[in-house]
C-alpha cells in the first residue's frame, strides 16, 4: 500500500482520507550543525525518522511531504542557514493542514525537527483547528519529545545534562546512522550551554528539574563558535541507530494514539 501522499494519484488521496489515515507532516529547517554536520541535519532526521514511522502502519497513516524551511533567524550569523519569517511560516505550515482537512483528513500530526519551530508549529496547529471549525484534530510533536527517545537516553547517553542542546550526542549519532559518509567526525567539537540554569534545555531531558521554567533565545553565535551546543564528539553510529528505533517507535505508537482522539461536535453555549 502507498503511504507517500506524492506518490499518490488523487483518487488515493480521497480513499486514504475516507479511510481515516492520519496525515503526517514532517517539518524541519536549514542551519548550521557545527563543523562535522551539513546544514540539512533537522532535515534529513525528521524525514527519515517520519518516513520509517509511517511505512510501519501505512494502512494507517499517509506521510506528507516535508516542510524543509522553518524559523531559524538567530542562527543567520552561520553561512548555510535559511529562515522563514515567523508569521509567513506559521501560515505556511497552517494552509497545509487546512488544506488536508479540506480534503477530509480529521487528523492531522505535525512533526517538528528544528527547536525553534516549536511554538510556530504548535500555533500552526491551533490554527488549523480554528479554521477547521474544530471538525479537524491538529498536534505538533518534536520527534525527540516521543517518550520512548527520552526512555532510550536514559540509558543510551554518555553526556551529562545539556549534551544533547544542538548538533550534540544525539543529533550527531542519528546522521552517522543514517549517513554517515557526510558526517566529519575528525571536526566534532564539544560546546556547553553557558546560560545559567533556568535557561537551559536538553533535547532529551527538557528544562533542569532543578531550575525554573524560563525561556531565552540569544542570537546562536553569542552562545557557540562553532554552532554545536553539547557533546558533538560522544556521537557514534551504534547510539545512532538505538536512538533511530526509539524514535521511529515511539511516532509509531503516538500516530496510533493520535488516530483514537475523538472529534466531538463544538456547543456554543450563546
Amino acid at each position: 500500500m502507498k503511504y507517500r501522499y506524492a506518490e499518490m494519484t488523487w483518487p488515493e488521496c480521497r480513499a486514504a482520507a475516507e479511510a481515516g489515515r492520519a496525515a503526517v507532516l514532517p517539518v524541519a529547517t536549514y542551519e548550521d550543525h557545527g563543523y562535522h554536520l551539513p546544514i540539512d541535519t533537522d532535515v534529513v532526521l525528521c524525514s527519515e525518522i517520519c518516513d520509517r514511522a509511517v511505512a510501519r502502519l501505512a494502512d494507517e497513516a499517509v506521510l506528507i511531504p516535508p516542510v524543509p524551511h522553518g524559523y531559524s533567524p538567530h542562527h543567520m550569523d552561520f553561512p548555510g542557514t535559511l529562515t522563514i519569517a515567523w508569521d509567513t511560516f506559521i501560515n505556511y505550515v497552517r494552509d497545509i493542514c487546512v488544506s488536508l482537512a479540506h480534503h477530509q483528513f480529521t487528523h492531522i500530526l505535525i512533526v517538528n525537527g528544528h527547536g525553534s519551530n516549536t511554538a510556530p508549529l504548535e500555533m500552526a496547529a491551533r490554527l488549523t483547528v480554528l479554521a477547521a471549525e474544530g471538525k479537524v484534530a491538529c498536534a505538533a510533536v518534536n520527534h525527540w519529545g516521543v517518550h520512548q527517545v527520552r526512555e532510550a537516553g536514559k540509558t543510551i547517553r554518555d553526556s551529562e545534562y545539556g549534551g544533547n542542546s544542538h548538533a550534540g550526542e544525539y543529533e550527531t549519532s542519528l546522521y552517522l546512522a543514517l549517513r554517515p559518509g557526510t558526517v566529519d567526525m575528525d571536526k566534532a567539537v564539544d560546546e556547553m550551554n553557558p546560560l545559567p540554569p533556568s535557561f537551559q534545555f536538553d533535547l532529551l531531558a527538557g528544562k533542569r528539574p532543578d531550575a525554573s521554567l524560563a525561556t531565552y533565545m540569544p542570537y546562536w553565535s553569542t552562545m557557540t563558535e562553532s554552532g554545536v551546543r553539547g557533546r558533538a564528539t560522544l556521537g557514534t553510529r551504534e547510539k545512532g541507530e538505538a536512538f533511530l528505533e526509539a524514535a521511529v517507535a515511539g511516532l509509531v505508537e503516538l500516530i496510533r494514539e493520535f488516530k483514537t482522539i475523538e472529534i466531538p461536535a463544538r456547543i456554543d453555549h450563546h
